[in-house]
């Protein structure tokens, strides 16, 4: 199986819906932002007030890159992962990229109160959710498929991956 990578906002189920596929279909599971926090041994909001965006975007860059697999795994990145242009050629050329698209008011509902979301911390609504989808759409939508998560269980998402 070629390496599955599931892209989109924070909040829109990639991790959750990963994990089950992998445990559905026993393939390896990778999170770039878990692999990102145990390697800077701090947490992704503590990298962005330390150290800053660009900082945690290059070492987001240099860990798709070095972890990814090109066969029988399956990887959730961060929502702005894909913004860069290099990530985004590597992960289109070699894997099998899923938009995971999901509504602003349910981003919002399912991340209203969760304080480790640094580019939401502080501005969390569904107008800033909103405008950041805007921003970022044109490149999800280069996914080679796209699965609207609304009003759907974690057991269909993963069942419209296969």
């Amino acid at each position: 199986m070629k390496t599955v990578v599931l892209i989109g906002m924070s909040g829109t189920g990639k991790t959750s819906v990963a994990k089950l596929f992998a445990q559905n279909y026993n393939v390896e599971f990778f999170d770039s932002d878990k692999k990102i926090e145990e390697l800077e041994q701090m947490t992704i909001s503590q990298i962005f007030e330390i150290k800053g965006e660009n900082y945690f975007r290059q070492k987001e860059k240099e860990i798709i890159k070095n972890y990814l697999q090109s066969e029988n795994m399956i990887v959730s990145i961060g929502g702005g992962a894909f913004q860069n242009f290099d990530t985004r050629e590597l992960l289109l050329n070699t894997c099998n990229v899923i938009y995971l698209k999901t509504s602003p008011e349910i981003i919002y509902q399912r991340i209203k109160n969760d304080l480790s979301r640094p580019l939401l911390c502080g501005k969390m609504s569904v107008e800033k959710i909103t405008e950041m989808i805007n921003l970022r759409e044109k490149n999800y939508l280069l996914a080679h498929k796209t699965i609207n998560t609304d009003n759907k269980t974690l057991q269909e998402i993963v069942m419209e991956l296969k």
